[in-house]
Formats: C-alpha cells, structure tokens, sequence
C-alpha cells in the first residue's frame, strides 16, 4: 500500500444502501449468437451548442431502450443515400489545439508476446514467433526508441497494440496485427494504416490498410474514444457523436440496434457514420425519467462496452453495458442514452477527470478524491456506485490507465499500480516480486523515475518519464533496454 498522505479534503462518498456491492456474473444474451450488420446510413444534420433535446426521432417511452426504440427517418427506411453530417464553412470555429505538454522517454514493461498471454508455452502453429519477446516484469527502455523523445501514447483496456506521438509530431503505432500474426513489441511503423472492421460473427471482415477520413463534415473534432467495436468523437461546441456497433446502447441512441433475422439469427444495425447523441437524462429514486437539457461535452471515456462523460458542470454520465455495476447507478441495467450518475450532482462534489476501464470506471473529483465503481476482479464483489479509493487519498492523481483487470497511475513523485492475477508483467513490480496485488502499491522499479503520462493495454503498461535534467537521464539510462527480436 503506498504511504498515506494527509487528504486535501475529507472523502466524501455516497450513503450506502445496502446495495452498495453486489455478486455480478456474465450475463446471458438471450437467441443465439449474434453478427453485427451494417445499416444504410442515416439522415442527420448538426446544430451548435451542446447537446439536448429530441433529435432523429428519438423518444423517451418509460425506461430507454424499453418501449419504443428509437424512430428511423423516412431516407433510412427506404435505404437512402448517406447524409452526412455537415456544417457550413462560414459557422465552424476556427480551433488550434494544444498537444500534450509531456516530453519524455517511453517505458514498457508486460506482455511483449500475445501468443504467450495466458500460455506457458507458444501453441504449435505460432512456433515461429515463439522467440519475439517475453513478459517483462520491470520497465524497460525501448530499444528501438533509443534517443527518441516522446509526447504522447494510448492503447486501450482491450487492446493488444500502441500509438505514440514524438515530440516532432510524428506518429508511430506497433503490436499485434488484426490477422492474428505478429506481436505486441515486434514491429514499428511510422504509418498509421491498418484495423479490423469486423462484421460479426459469419460475417465479413474488412482489414483497413489506408488512413482514411471519416463522414463527418462538422464542426472541428477536438477529443476521440474508442471502445472494442465503437467509436465516440466530440467537437469543439460540446457536442457528442457516436458510430459503430449499438449493441448494449452503447452509442447511446436510445437503442441496442437488436433485429431478428433470417433463420432466427440475431444480428445488430450499425451505425456506419457519425450521429449526434442527443439526449441526457437522469432517473429520480421512484423512477421517473427526466431529460437533462445544455449538456455541453467536455471529455469522453470508452471501455470495452461502456461510456463515460464529463460535462462543463462537471458532471458525470453513464450508458451501455451494465455488468458488474460499471455505469455507476446501483444496477446492472443496461443504459439506452446517457444517465447521469448521481454522486457528482452536487455542488463541491463535481468531477474533473473520468477513466474507463473493461469492466470498471474511475472519476477524479474536483478536490482531488479517486472514485471507483465497476469491478477490476469479476470473480469478486462488484462495486455498484462510485466509491473512494481510500489507499489513494490525498494524493494528486495526474494521469491513470486501465487494462484488462489492472490499474497504473502517476500521482505526485510516484508510479502506482495494481491488479488481479494472472498479470504478465504490467504492473511493473520487478523480476523476482510479487505478480499482482488486489491492493495499491508503489512500482519501486519506478522509484526517482518522474511519470508525465501513463497508457496501459490489455496486459502492458506504457510510461512516458520526463528527461530534463541529468540525473533524471542517468536513472532512465540505468534500466535494463527492451530489443525484440525479429523473424
């Protein structure tokens, strides 16, 4: 556990009501497996100012999702021509964004080899890339990487490869390929082009081998998020628009894109371009529903299944798989549109940053407490509302990342992280100590080593560590350097 500090104020949570934990195992989908299919485009049309209302026929009929689903125009019906969203030349704002004040040398420690996650040995049929890389236990300087300033790099709970941005702006991505060959830490390109568009199970898949521009014509784009099969983007008015698979309501249309098909089959209609998410609500303790107008979007996070949102009130919404009691709202429903979670609705009690994990969701409050809900562990108790992280407070929270079940987290002068067995290394503890930890503890591997920015995939941590002055270079240089080796 890391050393405790005096809180900068008192932890606040919410008022247990006896369902503040709650046994949560995989739910069951009713019908057989399903594929995902691609819908005709829908009809849709921009408007500045934050996001409220009704939009593209959306309905609110007693619970979202329940009930009516939302209306289709008539163009999409008839299986229209695309419409895409489109703003006049002369209404955009004209934005310069800001890129990250980090400078640093990237740091990696975890899985190096995605055929040996969960392995104690390379299966037969990947033998040829049995010799790529191991596990690393401790951070390691990235050979390749040598003298090359980092500003910037994500990967994301589910996912088994990386970007980064240098401090010249250029873009470099490497990890596992969508075909399955390859591994995380074996190859390096300064090109971004590939992905994985998967239609589903029996359907088709589509590798995407060119950077291509997305059917959005809007105001500027000033934040993105990605969850296993969707996407979220925000402009700079505040506005919120989703595209991918709707399964769960996860883009938040007040809709899980469910369909019957042929044979019995289910299969989902997804959204191919960007639409508006148009409405918030918040749900009162008899359970009446209520819209929440003006939400101007201020950050977005995506788990695997779930979202999160942050708005200039700094409060807090919710929406898509309810599992393990990662939405926040006591249950494990599934959320149509938008719900707002109530602990952050408050005056004093707001939030400034939001996190999401797989299955679980991290907020920092606006005096600097680190709240959870969800559930890192599965095979335990879930956590069904937001909760303080008492190991954490008073520390000043200034980056956190999640992995599949793991946490890493730059805070103050000190690397923080923990996480369930089986890890393979992305907690960073070193070669001969303990795997993992239920509990926060400080990677001492990291000890005097300053962290501007922390990523973490489905089982490796990436940390940029500023180099400034010498005796922060000397320590870097004394890590041990990570050189994959190559076919």
């Amino acid at each position: 556990m890391p050393r405790k500090k005096a809180a900068a104020a008192a932890a606040w949570e919410e008022p247990s009501s006896g369902n503040g934990t709650a046994r949560a195992g995989p739910r069951k989908r009713g019908g057989p497996a399903g594929r995902k299919r691609e819908r005709p485009e829908r009809c849709s049309s921009s408007s500045g100012g934050g996001s409220s209302g009704d939009e593209d026929g959306l309905e609110l009929d007693g619970a979202p999702g329940g009930g009516k689903r939302a209306a289709r125009p008539a163009a999409a019906k008839a299986g229209g021509a695309a419409v895409v969203i489109t703003e006049p030349e002369h209404t955009k704002e004209r934005v310069k964004l800001e890129g990250s004040k980090c400078k640093g040398q990237l740091l990696i420690f975890g899985a190096t080899n995605w055929d040996l996650i969960g392995r104690k040995e390379v299966p037969k049929q990947q033998a040829a890339y049995r010799n790529l890389g191991q596990n690393l236990w401790g951070p390691h300087r990235y050979g390749c990487l040598s003298g090359v300033r980092v500003r910037t790099v994500v990967s994301g709970s589910c996912a088994a490869h990386s970007l980064l941005i240098t401090t010249e702006g250029k873009l470099w991505s490497w990890g596992k390929s969508g075909w399955g060959r390859g591994s995380q830490g074996c190859f390096f390109t300064d090109i971004l082009g590939f992905g994985l568009q998967n239609a589903g199970s029996g359907g088709g898949r589509l590798f995407i081998s060119l950077l291509k521009n997305i059917m959005y014509n809007g105001q500027p784009i000033t934040k993105m998020a990605c969850g296993a099969e969707f996407s979220m983007i925000m402009d700079c008015k505040g506005n919120l628009y989703s595209f991918g698979c709707p399964e769960y309501g996860q883009l938040g249309h007040n809709s899980d894109g469910k369909f019957i098909a042929r044979a019995q089959r289910i299969e989902y209609d997804c959204e191919l371009v960007p639409r508006r998410v148009a409405i918030f609500i918040e749900k009162t303790k008899d359970g009446q529903i209520l819209p929440v107008p003006n939400v101007v979007v201020r950050d977005v996070a995506c788990g695997a299944n779930h979202t999160l949102v942050l708005d200039s009130q700094k409060r807090v919404f919710s929406w898509g798989f309810g599992g393990y009691g990662r939405l926040g709202h006591a249950e494990q429903k599934d959320e149509m549109v938008p719900r707002l979670v109530k602990l952050f609705d408050f005056p004093g009690r707001g939030a400034s940053q939001i996190y999401a994990g797989y299955t679980c969701s991290f907020a920092v409050s606006e005096v600097g407490g680190l709240f959870f809900w969800g559930a890192t562990n599965t095979s335990r108790e879930s956590t069904m509302y937001p909760k303080a992280v008492q190991d954490l407070c008073g520390w000043r929270i200034r980056s956190l990342a999640c992995g599949k079940s793991s946490i890493i987290v730059a805070a103050d002068e000190s690397t923080i992280s923990w996480g369930p067995s089986p890890t393979f290394g992305e907690l960073g503890y070193g070669d001969h100590k303990p795997k993992s930890s239920t509990a926060a503890q400080e990677v001492k591997t990291l000890d005097g080593i300053f962290t501007e920015q922390v990523a973490m995939g489905y089982a490796h941590s990436l940390v940029i560590a500023r180099d400034e002055s010498e005796t922060e270079k000397e320590k870097i240089k004394k890590l041990p350097e990570y050189n994959p080796r190559t076919l």
